[in-house]
């Protein structure tokens, strides 16, 4: 059964892009979540944007526009429900003159946000699309122009496509790709309903057994997909499979499938909080983003497809026409959609909890610990995306000069509530005391992993969290896990491991370990622990 609707939550929809800081610029802001007015008031021609992280590339167009305008965009990267929060809760407004997200339907969804904007002026599109690697097309016999969702899968049912696919609940193209998969299978013929989302579950349930990546950054999920290099495809923003065989060279072809697919727009939205000036600045630049010259740099830079009809796509944007499958016209529905996703359609995953509780943990970074540990063990009623999900095997790996213990909790989809309670515990039962043996628990946490594959013989999504507060002291070294990585068979290398920065550890040495393992590197010290491990979810 499709749990019942959770309501919304903060990050419920994250169909939001990357919820990290991604700076990259002079004109860019390095603030992530945190939305308060730091710098009171604006610096003249200069416009404050809360955008999509996606947008990140969009740099050298944005240098060309301060140059014609004399605008400058000063813009905060953030995952886009994370910033539909942000309006409708207020927290934008003095903070922002204008938001850039991929699509303000979100911002419909929420009746209290939609009060916040004023001017919407598309800029761009990306329709989702699926890229498949050449010889599963001739493995697969496609005719590119032919592919219905229906035959994608059928043929990922019957063990032919294999795929990776952003977090639903924390990416954009997740999310618009989940609403193009329901749509397609369902047959809906206008906006997706309650009714069309139970019908297509089962089918839903046997497509997302062949996802074989999961991702909360489009960007991380391409470094991934190139790095395993046994994965047939992947489905993302049209734009984004273009670039990575420009970029990366891995000859995909990219298929919009005929039955239909959701488009981002990507609208430049004036604030209605925003002064007559700024405004005025935001329909200037919006304006010159869509000339003719900005318009041909952004298409052929980015592999969006232009808005104004005098412009061509990019030479290997496709001119065939697809039609436009609608956006969910209820909280309903796509809360509904999410919390299926989340607790019973997609793979279940498999998590080691890798945790330092040397003795420098002792006092407030233990009790830091503990409290993000207690929130994602919520209770069974928590929103989707906020507590360990239906399924969920989550391994508890203390450590100090050795691991402590080892505490492996499945969370059932039927009453929740013990399993999560038992988490807790576990959590609050944390001491600190001892050294600190970063890599021998690491090859503990693979070792484990191997032996749960072993005895159950199920296929999860597996990856392992090392939150460290402090330098390797005890134990193996950083050679010898290297070592003992490389020796791993095959299967066992495809788990990454996702550090986390926090307090005095050695950002260096996490890196390494990030880099070598395929996961990526978090940071806690400019944020809370709470919200790097709620980031960390996307990519389990």
């Amino acid at each position: 059964m499709i749990p019942p609707p959770r309501g919304v939550p903060r990050r419920a929809l994250m169909a939001l892009g990357l919820a990290a800081v991604l700076p990259v610029s002079a004109c860019t802001s390095e603030d992530g979540g945190d939305h308060r007015n730091k710098g009171g008031r604006r610096a003249p021609g200069t416009l404050r944007v809360l955008a999509s992280s996606e947008l990140t590339d969009m740099k050298p167009v944005l240098d060309a526009a301060r140059e014609a305008t004399g605008v400058t965009v000063e813009a905060t990267w953030s995952g886009t429900l994370d910033a539909v929060e942000a309006v409708a809760s207020g927290k934008a407004d003095g903070a922002y003159e204008a938001i850039w997200l991929s699509s303000n339907d979100y911002l419909r969804l929420r009746p209290e946000a939609a009060g916040k904007i004023t001017s919407e002026t598309p800029v761009m599109t990306s329709p989702v699309a699926l890229g498949v690697t050449s010889g599963a097309v001739r493995r697969l016999g496609w005719d590119p122009e032919q592919v219905t969702w229906a035959r994608i899968h059928q043929a990922v049912a019957d063990g032919k496509l294999t795929y990776g696919m952003t977090d639903p609940v924390r990416s954009n193209s997740g999310f618009s790709a989940l609403v193009s998969i329901a749509s397609g299978l369902s047959g809906a013929q206008s906006a997706l309903r309650d009714s069309d989302v139970r019908r297509v579950a089962p089918k839903l349930k046997r497509f997302f057994a062949g996802q074989r990546l999961t991702s909360g950054s489009s960007g991380w999920l391409a470094q991934a997909y190139a790095r395993r290099g046994d994965v047939d495809a992947l489905i993302n923003y049209e734009s984004v499979l273009l670039s990575l065989n420009r970029d990366h060279h891995t000859g995909l072809t990219v298929i919009r499938p005929r039955d239909g697919v959701v488009t981002a727009d990507y609208p430049l939205t004036a604030l209605a909080s925003a002064p007559q000036d700024a405004r005025d600045e935001v329909r200037a630049l919006a304006g010159y983003l869509r000339s003719p010259k900005a318009q041909r740099t952004l298409t052929g830079r980015t592999f969006r497809r232009p808005v104004v009809v005098s412009v061509r796509p990019a030479a290997p944007l496709s001119a065939a026409k697809r039609r436009e499958l609608p956006f969910p016209g209820s909280r309903s529905v796509a809360d509904g959609l999410l919390a299926a996703y989340e607790n019973e359609l997609r793979r279940p995953s498999r998590t080691v909890y890798v945790l330092d509780t040397s003795g420098s943990m002792e006092g407030d970074r233990l009790d830091r610990l503990k409290a993000a540990l207690t929130r994602l063990a919520g209770a069974d009623g928590s929103p989707t995306g906020e507590r360990f999900r239906d399924r969920e095997e989550v391994t508890l790996m203390p450590f100090g000069s050795r691991v402590k213990a080892v505490r492996t909790h499945t969370v059932p989809e039927d009453g929740p509530g013990a399993a999560l309670a038992a988490i807790r515990a576990d959590a609050e039962a944390l001491t600190a005391d001892g050294e600190t043996a970063i890599f021998s628990s690491l090859q503990e946490a693979y070792r484990h992993l191997a032996r749960r594959a072993s005895a159950l013989g199920d296929d999860r999504f597996t990856s392992i969290v090392l939150m460290t507060d402090g330098e390797n002291t005890a134990g193996a070294s950083a050679d010898d896990f290297d070592a003992f990585y490389r020796r791993l068979p095959a299967p066992q290398r495809t788990t990454p491991v996702f550090p986390i920065v926090f307090g005095d550890s050695d950002r260096g040495e996490l890196e390494s370990i990030a880099s070598l393992t395929g996961g990526r590197l978090f940071d806690a010290t400019k944020g809370s622990l709470d919200e790097a491990f709620e980031e960390i979810r996307g990519y389990q």
